[in-house]
């Protein structure tokens, strides 16, 4: 089931085009991203901005992101976070709930739900029964990805494949393809990952392309790159 149809960028709005994440071409020339599949992937070099994008679309779909108090910084950026003001948002049939997974947030979630299950233990039921925090980097994402996404809803995924052996990447491979056929959940995932990237039937949105647009798996520089080092490989031994 697709819940959210697409997002359109509104560049004629931007407040600047000095400061980030304005100074990216891509969301000056990218227009919109539609979902047509309930797993929609986002691939590129780092710097790209589909990171930036999967933050401001789940700000534009009032998802809630985990985020620890930030410190004291020399120099801020008070454009930073503002690209969500200047998405639309298409829902296929009404707002749905959701979430977003950013590996270098889950952290402070696991804790925060610590200190919840400190005074309601119930709460530990909704993401594998036991806690977070004492589970590895690993098996704490796992609790959290078998658990979290049975429920009907909208997903974002920020590099989930951090902390993640290729097995346990084989595995949340397994649950985007089966809940996604479920009917119930929609995926838009970030990652670098070439396992994830073979997801059957999903959408691949290049961010290394200006504007954004679908490619194949074999056409993705994730998939030839891992390809072509393999070959170098074996034929090396």
């Amino acid at each position: 089931m697709i819940h959210l149809k697409s997002v359109t960028m509104q560049p004629e709005k931007y407040p600047t085009r000095d400061h980030y994440p304005f100074t990216l071409p891509i969301f000056h020339q990218t227009r919109c991203i539609t979902f047509n599949t309930p797993v929609t992937l986002f691939v590129g070099e780092n710097g790209t901005g589909k990171s930036t994008l999967l933050e401001a679309i789940a700000q534009a779909c009032g998802i809630h992101i985990w985020r620890p108090s930030e410190g004291v910084r020399y120099e801020t950026n008070q454009y930073e976070g503002h690209l969500s003001r200047y998405l639309t948002i298409e829902w296929a049939r009404g707002i749905v709930p959701g979430s977003f997974f950013g590996s270098d947030i889950f952290r402070h979630f696991a804790r925060i739900l610590d200190e919840w299950a400190a005074s309601d233990p119930g709460q530990l039921a909704y993401f594998g029964g036991k806690s977070l925090v004492t589970q590895s980097h690993g098996q704490s994402f796992m609790s959290f990805f078998r658990s979290r996404y049975q429920i009907r809803g909208l997903y974002l995924m920020d590099e989930p494949e951090t902390a993640l052996s290729p097995q346990s990447q084989l595995e949340l491979l397994d649950i985007l393809g089966k809940m996604g056929e479920a009917g119930h959940a929609q995926f838009i995932v970030a990652t670098h990952s070439p396992i994830l990237l073979a997801c059957a039937g999903a959408t691949i949105y290049s961010f290394d392309h200006i504007p954004a647009q679908p490619v194949a798996y074999r056409e993705t520089r994730h998939y030839q790159i891992y390809r072509d080092f393999l070959i170098e490989t074996n034929t090396a031994q």
